[in-house]
This record gives C-alpha cells, sequence and structure tokens, in this order.
C-alpha cells in the first residue's frame, strides 16, 4: 500500500471474493455470518485518505473480520440466535470505534458458538441458530472450538487478513489453537467490553486473532485503548506500551526463567509430544524450563459457574435493555426460544438459561463468595502464587487437544486444554501453533500476570520464529487417524 502497488478497496473485494469462493461455496467452511456493505466504501475512503497523505496507521485500511457479539453500527449483532436477528445497534462498540479510528476497514461479522456457548451443556461448538454450523478448515468434518468459531475459522482461511475474537474462558485460545492460529486473551480491562453482549463481567475480554504473532500485536495496538464506561478500564492505565510490536524480537526468552504446567497434560500423548518438542525449543532458545505445580489446580471450576450464572443473568438483562435489542431479558429469550424451539433449539436446549434465571442479583452473598473464591484460587493462590515461588516470568501449556469431530447428538467432546486458570484469574495468555496430530493444529499457551501482554508477546515470537509451525489449511473432508 505504502508502495502504491495494492490498494485497500483491491484487498477488500479480494477477501470477499474469497468468502464467496471459500465460505460461500467450495468447503462452505460457513464461518462468516454477514458481510459489511459498507466495506468497500469504507476501504475506498481509507485510499483516499492514503493519497492525501493520511495514514492512520499499520492497519490503515487493513480488512478485520468481527465476531457476532460486538456491535457494529449498520449490522445485526445476534450472539448467533434468531431471537437477535433484528437487532442492529445504534453505534459501535468501543473497540470498534477504536478500529475504524486506526483505519480498519469492517470487513463482516464472523460467526461463533452460540450465546457464546453459554446456552447449554450439549451445545455444539460453531453452531448458531441464526449461522448454522462453521466447520474446521483443517478437517471439514472437525470441530472449529469456540466461542469464536467463525474468527478462527476464517482468519485460519485466509477470509480476512485478521480477526477479533472474544472470551470468558477458552473462546479466543481453544479456537485459535484448533485453527492454526495465534490468539491473544489480554488481561481483563486492558480491551473494552463495552458494546460487546457480555456473559461476565469478571472474566470477558475482547482479543485479536491472526495467523502470525506479528499480526496480533498490531491490532492489539489498536484494540488496547482505555474505556472509562468499563469497569475495568481504568485498571489498564500505565499498563500498556506504545507498541506492541517492539516487543517482536528473536531472543526474548534467553536468560527467562518458564514454568510447565504438566497438571494440563497427560490426555494425549500426542499432544504430550508435540509439548515436549514445544519444551526442547524453548529450552534452546536459552531459557531455564522449570516443572510447575498448582496446588489449587482446578478447584475454581465451581465457583466460576456459579459466578457466570449470577453475571450472565445480570449483564445480558443490562445489554438488552440497553440496546434496544427485539427482546428485553433473559426471561423473554427463554420465552422467545420455547416459543420458536423448532429454529432456536433443534440440536440442544437452554439448561444454563434456566440456571441462570433462577439466581438472584449481584448483592446475594453467595455470588461474592463464589466471586472472591473463583479469582482467589485461579490468580493469588493459584497461578501467581506458583509464578511466585519459583520466579517464573512466564507457564506454558498445551492449549488443547486437537479438532475433534463435530458431534450434534453428543454435543463437544473436550479432552483436555491448559488456559483455564488464566481465564478465571483474569490475567492475559497467548497461544501459538506449536506442531500438529494427524494434521490437526496443536497450540501451545503462554501465560504471565496481569498485563504482562507485551512479554507473553516476545516469548511467542521467538518460540514462532524458532519452530514455523503453522501450516496452512488443506480442507480435507475428513480428518484424523
Amino acid at each position: 500500500m505504502a508502495a502504491g502497488t495494492l490498494s485497500s478497496k483491491t484487498l477488500t473485494q479480494s477477501y470477499l471474493d474469497r468468502i464467496a469462493r471459500v465460505d460461500d461455496a467450495g468447503p462452505m467452511l460457513n464461518a462468516v455470518i454477514e458481510l459489511n456493505p459498507a466495506a468497500i466504501a469504507e476501504a475506498e475512503a481509507r485510499d483516499a485518505e492514503r493519497a492525501a497523505g493520511h495514514v492512520r496507521g499499520s492497519l490503515h485500511g487493513i480488512p478485520v473480520l468481527v465476531k457476532d457479539n460486538i456491535d457494529v453500527a449498520g449490522l445485526v449483532n445476534s450472539a448467533g440466535s434468531l431471537a437477535m436477528a433484528t437487532h442492529r445497534p445504534a453505534k459501535d462498540a468501543f473497540l470498534i470505534a477504536q478500529l475504524r479510528e486506526a483505519g480498519a476497514v469492517i470487513l463482516g461479522k464472523t460467526n461463533l458458538s452460540e450465546w457464546a456457548n453459554f446456552r447449554s451443556t450439549r451445545s455444539s461448538s460453531g453452531w448458531s441458530s441464526r449461522g448454522g454450523q462453521t466447520r474446521n478448515p483443517y478437517a471439514l468434518d472437525r470441530n472449529p472450538c469456540g466461542s469464536s468459531s467463525g474468527t478462527g475459522a476464517a482468519i485460519a482461511a485466509s477470509l480476512g487478513a485478521i480477526g477479533v475474537g472474544t472470551e470468558t474462558d477458552g473462546s479466543i485460545i481453544c479456537p485459535a489453537s484448533v485453527n492454526g492460529l495465534v490468539g491473544l486473551k489480554p488481561t481483563v480491562g486492558l480491551v473494552s467490553r463495552s458494546g460487546i453482549i457480555p456473559i461476565s463481567i469478571s472474566q470477558d475480554t475482547a482479543g485479536p486473532m491472526g495467523r502470525t504473532v506479528s499480526d496480533v500485536a498490531l491490532l492489539l495496538n489498536a484494540m488496547a485503548v482505555v474505556d472509562d464506561a468499563d469497569p475495568a478500564g481504568p485498571t489498564s492505565l500505565g499498563h500498556r506500551p506504545s507498541d506492541y510490536t517492539a516487543f517482536l524480537v528473536s531472543d526474548a526468552l534467553r536468560g527467562k526463567r518458564i514454568g510447565v504446567l504438566r497438571q494440563a497434560m497427560g490426555y494425549h500423548p500426542d499432544v504430550d509430544a508435540v509439548m515436549a518438542s514445544a519444551i526442547d525449543v524453548v529450552r534452546k532458545a536459552g531459557a531455564e524450563v522449570i516443572d510447575v505445580k498448582i496446588a489449587t489446580y482446578n478447584q475454581w471450576n465451581d465457583p466460576e459457574f456459579e459466578v457466570l450464572l449470577y453475571e450472565f443473568k445480570d449483564g445480558l438483562n443490562a445489554y438488552l435493555t440497553s440496546s434496544g435489542a427485539p427482546v428485553a431479558s433473559l426471561e423473554a429469550l427463554m420465552a422467545w426460544n420455547t416459543a420458536h424451539s423448532g429454529e432456536a433449539m433443534p440440536l440442544f436446549g437452554q439448561e444454563i438459561f434456566a440456571q441462570a434465571q433462577a439466581k438472584g442479583p449481584l448483592t446475594d452473598a453467595a455470588y461474592h463468595k463464589a466471586r472472591d473464591d473463583a479469582r482467589r484460587l485461579a490468580g493469588k493462590d493459584g497461578l501467581l502464587a506458583a509464578m511466585d515461588q519459583l520466579t517464573l516470568d512466564a507457564v506454558i501449556a498445551p492449549s488443547m487437544s486437537p479438532a475433534w469431530t463435530t458431534d450434534h447428538v453428543l454435543g463437544d467432546h473436550f479432552v483436555g486444554a491448559g488456559y483455564g486458570v488464566a481465564a478465571v484469574a483474569g490475567t492475559p495468555s497467548l497461544t501459538v501453533p506449536a506442531g500438529d496430530v494427524a494434521g490437526l493444529p496443536v497450540g501451545v499457551t503462554w501465560m504471565g500476570r496481569a498485563w504482562s501482554e507485551a512479554d507473553l508477546i516476545s516469548f511467542a515470537y521467538t518460540f514462532e520464529r524458532a519452530t514455523q509451525a503453522r501450516r496452512a489449511p488443506r480442507f480435507k473432508s475428513r480428518g484424523g487417524r
């Protein structure tokens, strides 16, 4: 673009053409749920600015795909739900406004696990009543994980330059890992949640998903802006470097102490083999590798779920009311789903909704205890205690098992994952491709203390350069042995 050999309009049209070839036809990934009809006009405007000598930054004219739980003015924001299929927010979410200010072109919205996978215990990740089932581009019978399923599949298949996902617990890391991507879940508060359909005010965050660590760092630059309207936003003041790309260095691991969370291993020998190779790479890069044991491992699971039930009801009701959504409450949403069950619930029900609806207000003592217990067990007494005891710079674990076969009868088949402790602690995590099992990508997750995104980016970049593990998807009809 700087040389004048490529325009944003040409690039944007190329992605639109590829979406038509790969997502709507060909492999039919079903990853993009809606295109922005103004995308070409936005690209032309960015080209005109560049011609006039006004370049907003590294994202100027770059097409970005956005998960369909984030408000984009003029587009539907549905969380994948048919009940929300007519919901067009009047204004952009805070983070979308920042992307536009940085010059990005909003290409469209991506499918997701409906309601960010917080509707049923028998759900299929990547399925929504509005968007259908998204498929994994590495093996079309395999699952893309979720809830940022469409973003993961779309960016892996090069349907957009880069994408935005959201996470409460694994919804960036899991789809990034099984789709061979880099995905960053920031510290809660670094990226605004205003204008995002919520699950948990304690754990929710948006984050970048891309094909390289460099791409993720570039997008984080535009996303990490303090939002005073976000209750956690002011906590990020003073914790954001001026440029995350300054940390893209190839020797960042030299002299560092990296913990290995073996409690998150042992569920699949081939995943363990990928992890063993990753540990060798970390050692050869000059780091000292130390086994780490979290004394409270997984003790946070029950209080975390209690927190999510309470906060989902409270946060969703507030979002639906303030945004003028077609359903005004969780109770009304459940009634709509029941009345339209053939379309809205053909595969699984809404038992998690029912559990959340039964909860009281956030003033309940039970909520406060669960919130404090979950954060302490995962954070102060969990990940942070282990890191402090061993003076660690980061902790690594296998991100996720390889993608499972999509199953609309029994639902998802989670085998194991290593990202949960950082999600509940509210601290950052970053997955980067590390290898594959039978052609299915496997990632390694890097976890650190609050606001350590720059360190994790530098470690992951060093690892990425040393391994060059990512392979482009081949859209096989079936995957695995």
